[in-house]
């Protein structure tokens, strides 16, 4: 140990102007290192920042609370969704006017079978029967497709066109 004294003690001055140079060689690469930090943090800045001056955070957060309310927007629409469509199952879409000549001394198919149907072939079939010197009109309940009296060919007709608009075919 007094070898590596004697030796430390004799050449100090070397030592020390050598740990100088490392300090200052260290100082300037600290220096060079701190510039390009500050010019990599100004060009994220730079990239960052939108149009307005808002930083890339506040933008992606303000996207971020759109597509939430989007969300929650189409969450709405699609309860509203499956209760419109609920309704329309229930509702009369189908409709189908069937002319024609019930008797042979008239002409211009004056009478008529219109039918009126949900998707569910629930409605109503209402019937003309035009004759020279009257006309009576009758109306008969569908359910199901069953009509509560028998149907005629022209009712049938009518009735099965109107189901068929009423599912959209």
């Amino acid at each position: 140990m007094s070898d590596l004294n004697a030796l430390v003690s004799a050449n100090i001055g070397p030592i020390v102007g050598l740990l100088v140079i490392a300090l200052a060689i260290l100082a300037g690469v600290l220096v060079v290192v701190a510039r390009r930090a500050r010019r990599l943090e100004s060009q994220l800045a730079s990239l960052t920042r939108g149009d307005d001056g808002e930083n890339l955070a506040e933008i992606l957060e303000a996207h971020l609370d759109k597509v939430y309310a989007v969300a929650r927007r189409q969450d709405e629409l699609d309860g509203r969704a499956v209760a419109l469509e609920a309704r329309a199952r229930h509702t009369l879409q189908g409709l189908s006017l069937v002319r024609f000549n019930n008797f042979d001394d008239t002409g211009g198919n004056q009478s008529f079978a219109l039918a009126v149907s949900d998707p569910e072939a629930n409605g109503v079939v209402i019937s003309s029967l035009h004759a020279r010197n009257q006309t009576r009109v009758y109306a008969k309940a569908v359910a199901r497709g069953v009509a509560e009296g028998a149907l005629s060919a022209e009712e049938s007709n009518a009735l099965r066109e109107a189901t068929t608009r009423a599912l959209g075919r």
